[in-house]
């Protein structure tokens, strides 16, 4: 198949040439590729410039034309003491003197010797070992006082009225001593012990009297019963009372209450 390309002829209008990719891009799109450009050029460039700066500056590697194995081994510079004369008289093979240099073995690897491995283990121990304190523990007595309470004590008195009551002897509270071992770690107290307690002052118990006498209503100055008032009257009389009393009463005292008036040792008669 093949395409023909018109040919304009002189005096006609030259045809548009066809549009390629760019062409149909938008604006926003063609600032994009651009930018995109010029950002991988430099890319390319830097990359380009490390690479070159890299290889003027490396040191050329040595060129090796043989094996490893014919390849000489790097030497071994060992510090040997001097060995003492171990020859006896007898013709006995001398023994061999151990120093603290390191012989190379077979390989080429210089061995350890108990010099060195002693060094190594004392490297090896801490030379900062980090200890708790010890804590500080105190004992001492401590002593304390307590109270004791008195008691009371109640006895029947038939010399006293019946309901008094009549302080006999008085209480007084009592001392005891106690003495403790305690037991301080560090300023605080965790141990308290009684070791000793001692009475030192007894207590002394209350005794309170208590009246048994029967308590009489009527007024000792008569017979029979005239009864105790502010003021006593015959029952039957002029008298206001507030008591009375019915006769005929015998006056054995004083006649405070006037009952006696003709003084013949009777009243209300």
């Amino acid at each position: 198949m093949y395409v023909t390309t018109p040919i304009a002829l002189p005096g006609q209008p030259q045809p548009a040439p066809p549009p390629n990719w760019f062409s149909r891009l938008s604006p926003g799109h063609r600032v994009t590729m651009i930018l995109g450009g010029v950002f991988m050029s430099f890319v390319l460039l830097c990359c380009a410039g490390g690479t070159f700066v890299g290889a003027l500056v490396a040191e050329p590697e040595p060129l090796r034309t043989g094996t490893a194995a014919e390849e000489s081994a790097p030497a071994i510079v060992a510090e040997v003491a001097p060995a003492p004369d171990t020859s006896t008289s007898d013709g006995a093979e001398p023994v061999p003197a151990t120093s603290g240099a390191q012989v190379p073995d077979a390989t080429g690897t210089p061995a350890p010797t108990s010099s060195g491995a002693s060094a190594v283990s004392e490297l090896a121990e801490p030379s900062d070992i980090t200890t708790s304190p010890t804590p500080v523990v105190q004992t001492r007595s401590v002593v304390e006082k307590k109270t004791i309470r008195h008691g009371t004590r109640t006895v029947q008195d038939s010399s006293l009225a019946e309901g008094k009551r009549v302080v006999r002897t008085r209480g007084v509270d009592g001392i005891r001593t106690l003495t403790y071992q305690v037991t301080v770690v560090d300023g605080v107290q965790t141990d308290k012990e009684l070791v000793n307690s001692v009475v030192t002052k007894k207590p002394v118990t209350e005794v309170v009297a208590e009246g048994t006498k029967p308590v009489s209503r009527c007024d000792p100055n008569y017979t029979p019963c005239v009864p105790i008032a502010s003021d006593v009257d015959c029952a039957g009389g002029s008298g206001n009372g507030p008591a009375y009393v019915t006769g005929p009463v015998k006056v054995i005292g004083t006649d405070i209450y006037d009952l006696d008036r003709d003084n013949d040792g009777w009243g209300c008669d």
